[in-house]
């Protein structure tokens, strides 16, 4: 019965403090009675979990106090903090803090298997102006480069030497063309690029292209140029759209005429060999040039008393041009004929001037202006002048896709008709590699 009383009095007080006297008095009865061993003990349990269930009544009345943290604040940045000066990056000028603690003295009391692997050594801390990250220097007895003291000077400067960011610039700074090419040069085969780009008004260029034109009292004609001109090898950078340094080329070309009724008129071909370089913002071209002119089987029954020459030449070509900026360049060419026939002569030359973007232009293109002039000694010294002008796309590798307006005026570039007067003006498309 004690026990019944006993378990009575905790679910009436359940979920509050239970007195001390009552559990007592409980216990004595309990231990007097005559109940049985398991509900005794049950009971003894649960009175011995009195005084926690006492103290979580009381913590159960308590609330946790609230403390309010201290606004944080960012510590405002101070001009004074920054350093008043930066570290020279002329090697002459390092002071002597940048010798090795390692001296040549104490080299040899290292351990072998404590020395690193390398010739570089770490210096002592805070040897450039405070800073407190140790510097690379060469241990005793290694080269390095020239302008640091001894053997004891760093083998590199934190931001470049001076020569070399000056190196990088380039001299337009609004281009992204480096015309001054300061990269490694190496031998490359059939290498994409070329260091002599073709005349953009030149009758005569290795490249596709055809133009519909009007002559003046003969009428509509179709003038095209079906060839290229690619690169064997080079010893140079690996630059396609501005390669720098040797490059062997080969070209070949054929410039067919057609009528109004899409007949051959004649076509002139030329296949050469030239050797070009471009050093900076110059280029040259030195070769072999061999040029021929046939007249078509149709225009020959049309015209049975036309008198058909064998126009050919053999001739050694010395080209020079000049980027004034990325956007305009100046050429001059002389070529000499060591074999000619058919009314050819020895001497050949002509100039002009590209106004042409050599950037990549983006798919909204760019405007361009070409100028040639052609002077030959068959003709006197006289010669044609072309006029170009319209709109072109250039890609990464360097090719150039145009489309304009042409006006020519001068003698002939079909030499079959080299000793004929020509007015043209019209339109054509062009590829250049």
């Amino acid at each position: 019965m004690a026990a019944h009383r006993l378990t009575l009095t905790f679910m009436k007080n359940w979920g509050q403090a239970v007195p001390s006297s009552a559990i007592s008095r409980d216990l004595r009865s309990m231990a007097r009675s005559r109940s049985p061993f398991f509900p005794r003990l049950f009971v003894a349990i649960t009175l011995l979990g009195g005084a926690p269930w006492e103290m979580s009544a009381t913590a159960q009345t308590q609330s946790m106090p609230t403390v309010v943290a201290p606004p944080q604040q960012m510590t405002p940045y101070s001009a004074t903090e920054a350093p008043a000066t930066y570290p020279s990056t002329d090697p002459s000028t390092y002071p002597s803090a940048y010798a090795s603690t390692l001296a040549p003295a104490s080299w040899s009391a290292i351990p072998p298997h404590d020395r690193p692997p390398s010739p570089l050594v770490a210096s002592a801390a805070g040897s450039l102006g405070g800073s407190t990250g140790p510097s690379l220097t060469a241990a005793p007895g290694t080269p390095i480069a020239s302008g640091a003291p001894g053997n004891t000077g760093p083998l590199y400067t934190p931001y470049g030497s001076p020569e070399a960011m000056a190196a990088a610039r380039s001299p337009d700074p609004n281009s992204s063309v480096d015309l001054t090419g300061n990269e490694p040069w190496s031998w490359q085969l059939l290498p994409t690029g070329l260091m002599y780009k073709a005349y953009l008004a030149g009758n005569q260029e290795a490249r596709l292209g055809s133009q519909l034109i009007y002559l003046h009292g003969q009428g509509a004609v179709l003038d095209s140029t079906i060839g290229g001109r690619v690169g064997l090898f080079r010893y140079g950078t690996d630059s396609e759209l501005w390669p720098q340094g040797w490059q062997f080329d080969v070209e070949a070309a054929a410039f067919p005429r057609l009528d109004a009724n899409r007949n051959l008129v004649e076509c002139d071909y030329q296949a050469g060999i030239p050797l070009t370089t471009r050093q900076g913002p110059w280029e040259m071209k030195f070769g072999y040039l061999h040029y021929c002119s046939h007249i078509g089987d149709l225009y020959l029954l049309a015209n049975p008393g036309f008198d058909r020459i064998n126009y050919v030449r053999d001739s050694i070509i010395w080209g020079l041009a000049v980027y004034l900026s990325p956007d305009v360049r100046l050429y001059s060419e002389a070529s000499w004929a060591f074999h000619y026939d058919g009314g050819a002569l020895p001497w050949h030359f002509q100039l002009g001037a590209d106004f042409s973007s050599i950037e990549p232009t983006g798919p909204l293109g760019a405007p361009f202006l070409a100028l040639n002039g052609l002077v030959r000694q068959e003709n006197d010294f006289g010669g044609n002048v072309t006029v170009r002008a319209g709109w072109q796309w250039r890609g990464q590798s360097g090719h150039l896709f145009r489309f304009g307006l042409q006006y020519f005026n001068g003698m002939s570039d079909q030499m079959q008709f080299f000793n004929r007067f020509e007015q043209q003006i019209g339109g054509g498309i062009w590829y250049d590699f």
